[in-house]
């Protein structure tokens, strides 16, 4: 049986400290109990171009999770299992052994998303399915967070689209500035080299800057996407820095969702993606392409009924008679 945790409890302090929001494009769902059931992948790919201007692609073969979660007042927790998907899985691909944790805290102002990435188990891209080339040796660990300002915040809603407990009224969009920390290790008992190594290592931090926008499409359709773009400065280990010539390398951070929805339930699909280089030079590159597939059912119950009704008071029959 294999676990996954794709979310965390967490309490939204901030979110009622928000201050003022266009009323006119997000509606909030206040005092609501959302029961929501999903179908998620999460994964981590790694593209290798070789000095020789060879490229090759390991991908992993885990099992898709089944998870179920509970958001009562913005108050969220989502846990997820795979046990009982390995038949989704093509057995010529070989097994891959995946602690994956990721968290995406979608705030008003800023959105966090924390990575914990520890893979073991890939297998070479190619189309010929009985020449599979299998790396049950070759591990990759990544571990990273990242934090994106959204500028038109009274406007914009990231929660709209890729939470579901507001709603996007009006097409807006907004602007984002952001940064993160990486820190990645490969390693394999020789079928993975990289200038005649079998260990990489590499930490790396940087900024980063995009745009979001939400096309509302009608009353209950919408579609979601952003995109951020910069880069990063890397070098080997942290108390490398200053030591060694700094690395540069692009970073891309893409997400979009798109859903339908009612007043009591919705359905939507989302992608997050984070796009890192570890490596990039003129020689040889190497390319972590992580984050989540979700298809998630959402069902909204009011709290109202947890509301104590104010009763009448009941003047005795004697006091009445009294006056």
């Amino acid at each position: 049986m294999k676990l996954s945790f794709t979310g965390i409890l967490f309490l939204s302090c901030a979110y009622h400290c928000i201050g003022q929001i266009d009323s006119s494009y997000i509606r909030m769902d206040e005092d609501q109990v959302a029961i929501k059931t999903f179908l998620s992948k999460n994964f981590i790919f790694l593209d290798q171009e070789t000095s020789n201007r060879v490229n090759y692609s390991y991908l992993p073969n885990n099992a898709p999770n089944i998870g179920f979660g509970l958001s009562v007042n913005n108050t969220i927790i989502d846990f997820s299992y795979g046990y009982g998907f390995d038949f989704l899985r093509n057995k010529k691909r070989g097994k891959t052994d995946a602690l994956d944790f990721q968290l995406h805290n979608y705030g008003r102002k800023f959105v966090v998303d924390l990575f914990i990435q520890q893979y073991k188990g890939f297998y070479l891209n190619n189309e010929d399915e009985d020449k599979m080339l299998l790396y049950p040796d070759l591990q990759i660990r990544q571990y990273g967070i990242y934090g994106q300002y959204v500028f038109n915040n009274k406007r914009f809603s990231y929660r709209a689209a890729f939470v579901q407990n507001e709603k996007q009224l009006k097409s807006a969009g907004s602007f984002l500035l952001g940064g993160g920390i990486y820190h990645t290790k490969i390693h394999s008992g020789g079928s993975f080299s990289h200038n005649e190594k079998n260990t990489f290592r590499s930490f790396q931090f940087g900024f980063s800057a995009g745009y979001a926008y939400t096309w509302v499409l009608g009353t209950k359709w919408f579609i979601s996407a952003s995109a951020t773009t910069g880069i990063n400065f890397g070098s080997e280990k942290f108390k490398d820095f200053g030591k060694y010539r700094i690395k540069i390398s692009p970073t891309i951070f893409p997400r979009i969702s798109a859903g339908y929805s009612r007043k009591s339930w919705s359905l939507s699909g989302a992608y997050v993606g984070n796009m890192v280089f570890p490596e990039f030079a003129e020689d040889s590159n190497i390319g972590l392409n992580s984050g989540s597939l979700q298809l998630t059912l959402i069902k909204r119950l009011s709290l109202s009924f947890l509301q104590e009704k104010e009763k009448p008071i009941k003047i005795p029959s004697i006091l009445m008679r009294e006056r």
